[in-house]
């Protein structure tokens, strides 16, 4: 047996900062300008590739989105749709919602569009042949993989949402297997803090529904 193979002990030091950093991430939407270096990113995306796949398939591929003309687009694609979420709003929520900030297209200094590769040969097809969703949920781990890599850096992640998913595919001409699944936003944060922004603003607290068990 060798060093690598030895597993780690993880210590109470570590499980505390662990829960500290699932605490303090969050959605960020507010960035500062200054450049994130490509070491920074290339770091993340080094690990965002350990992540758990279905049959080690490692669907995930990222995009650089960094030309001018791109993120116009990509911009035009978000107030579209951003305006028809406005509309489909009662019309109670409807000033609240127009005063919340929804993304940080305009200042984030790094995009990362991020697809799904359905027809990916890796992994052979084992465990999707009845759930082929998960090589979806394959590329969300690897998300959330970056997302907490990034925090314990001090790098934002803001996951915008609010996109025509086939507007976008055509836009950046991105093979017609790759499926769409989440456009990030990255860099330096301009403020920190401990609950969400959606929460401070009085959109939707925290419930903890999650941990509601059901048993059967």
């Amino acid at each position: 047996m060798t060093d690598s193979d030895i597993p780690p002990e993880f210590d109470l030091g570590f499980r505390d900062g662990f829960e500290t950093l699932l605490r303090w991430r969050r959605d960020v939407r507010r960035f500062r300008t200054d450049p994130v270096g490509p070491n920074v990113l290339d770091g993340l995306l080094d690990l965002a590739d350990l992540a758990p796949s279905v049959g080690n398939s490692q669907p995930w591929r990222f995009v650089s989105v960094e030309t001018s003309e791109a993120r116009r687009r990509v911009r035009a694609n978000f107030e579209q749709a951003n305006a028809d979420a406005l509309a489909d709003q009662a019309q109670e929520r409807r000033h609240l919602y127009a005063s919340l900030k929804l993304a940080g297209l305009e200042q984030a200094p790094v995009h990362l569009a991020v697809f799904t590769d359905s027809e990916t040969d890796q992994g052979y097809g084992l465990g999707r042949r009845t759930m082929p969703q998960t090589l979806e949920h394959s590329t969300v781990m690897a998300i959330h993989t970056l997302w907490l890599a990034a925090r314990a850096l001090g790098v934002g992640v803001g996951w915008v949402s609010i996109l025509d998913p086939h507007r976008l595919c055509a836009d950046l001409s991105v093979p017609s297997d790759w499926r769409f699944t989440a456009y990030l936003c990255l860099g330096w944060p301009e403020e920190e803090h401990a609950d969400p922004e959606l929460e401070r603003a009085g959109w939707q607290a925290r419930t903890g529904r999650g941990r509601d068990l059901l048993r059967r």
